[in-house]
């Protein structure tokens, strides 16, 4: 108990440090998200208005938004631990299995591959989390 203790306070003065709380520190996290997910979709917009691209099922990049933000969980856990903790594994299998949603979306994908790339996607989880 005193383990956890210490490391709270441990991280308590390395927020501190940075003068910001952790709760800042998510918030910033979250901003960044919701930054590039802006941009992103403001490149798209442009691009199907003066260049001619069109997809039908614009509607699925909105799906993208909460890969984008697990994907963006998984990569500031990284970075904070150095390592992929379970938290990070989960958030990256998460993002990664909700964008594929959204380009079989976007390219009117034939599903019949869906299945199969679940396996395989659930096997890489299997693996990451047999690492830890």
């Amino acid at each position: 108990m005193s383990d956890t203790i210490e490391g709270l306070k441990e991280a308590e003065k390395e927020a501190m440090n940075h003068n910001q709380t952790p709760t800042q520190v998510s918030r910033n996290h979250s901003n960044t998200t919701w930054g590039i997910v802006l941009i992103g979709l403001g490149i798209f917009f442009l691009v199907s208005r003066t260049g001619g691209f069109f997809i039908h099922n614009w509607w699925a990049l909105f799906i993208l938004i909460p890969a984008f933000h697990n994907m963006n969980e998984a990569w500031q856990s990284y970075r904070a631990n150095g390592r992929l903790t379970k938290h990070a594994r989960h958030s990256l299998m998460g993002g990664l299995l909700i964008g594929m949603v959204a380009v079989f979306f976007l390219f009117s994908l034939s599903w019949n591959l869906f299945w199969p790339l679940v396996l395989i996607m659930l096997g890489i989880g299997a693996l990451l989390n047999g690492r830890s």
